[in-house]
């Protein structure tokens, strides 16, 4: 069972996450009134680009602050801890392959069996 605290961890991380793609569909909202009203009242000048713009900037300041920055996750404790599982997984895995074999086998000699000489061209395939 999970900790108090590692459920409050998850509920957070999930709050974070939900309130993220709520801002995102504002921005996405928002973005296309401003768009069509800007197409509308004066197509000659595209004013709407300056609040897709200044808004996208904290969209993806949210975004990174939530997810981190793509590719970038090997700087957190996450990552190392996911990595050292890896590693550990990885090690019991090849420990339990492994297992030294104390007998020894005795090969057995092969046989050789000699070819005829004399057979018939419809026996090729």
């Amino acid at each position: 069972m999970h900790t108090k605290e590692e459920l409050n961890k998850a509920k957070k991380k999930v709050k974070e996450r939900k309130d993220f793609y709520q801002h995102l569909m504002s921005y996405a909202i928002v973005n296309t009134f401003l768009f069509a009203l800007n197409i509308i009242t004066s197509p000659g000048y595209l004013w709407f680009v300056f609040p897709l713009m200044g808004w996208g900037v904290g969209l993806a300041f949210h975004y990174v602050s939530v997810f981190g920055i793509p590719g970038f996750d090997i700087l957190s404790k996450e990552w190392e801890e996911r990595e050292l599982e890896k590693e550990l997984r990885k090690d019991a895995q090849t420990q339990s392959t492994a297992k030294p074999d104390n007998t020894v086998k005795k090969e057995e000699p092969l046989e050789l069996k000699e070819l005829r000489k004399n057979y018939d061209e419809s026996e090729f395939v």
